[in-house]
């Protein structure tokens, strides 16, 4: 392997541990460490809110992104004793230098406390940039199905 190989296999993992990362911390972890996983002027497009107790919707930069998390905390919707999950799966990340595209499966559960509902799933395609303190996401666009 080349060392541009190697590379192109620690971004795809590193971005993938950052996918991860990002569900947990919505789920269960400081609002603040959730919004430094992207980029300042990232945007988060929910295409399609079919039952689930939020509008569609697209978030543009840190700030609205953080009263975002607030208000889906506020609402019960995630976070700690929301007793809701996000499960992200079957990743594929495609490096182009500084900047990566991924696309993975999302499930979001509800009553985790006891016996999980499968509330809603789709898609995320994401896009990410790397910047001096690693990759953030710079683009996630929901859909559902």
């Amino acid at each position: 392997m080349t060392e541009v190989d190697l590379r192109t296999i620690g971004d795809r993992q590193d971005i993938a541990i950052l996918l991860a990362r990002i569900a947990q911390l919505a789920d269960a972890g400081d609002p603040e460490e959730y919004i430094q996983c992207f980029t300042t002027d990232a945007v988060w497009d929910l295409t399609d809110a079919t039952d689930l107790p939020m509008d569609v919707q697209s978030i543009t930069g840190r700030e609205a992104l953080l009263a975002g998390v607030h208000e889906r905390r506020a609402a019960g919707i995630q976070g700690p004793g929301s007793h809701t999950r996000h499960d992200v799966s079957s990743i594929t990340v495609e490096v182009h230098g500084d900047r990566a595209s991924a696309r993975s499966y999302f499930r979001y559960y509800r009553g985790t406390d006891g016996i999980p509902s499968l509330a809603a799933m789709g898609v995320y395609a994401d896009t990410f940039v790397r910047g001096e303190a690693g990759w953030r996401l710079h683009r996630r666009t929901i859909t559902r199905g």
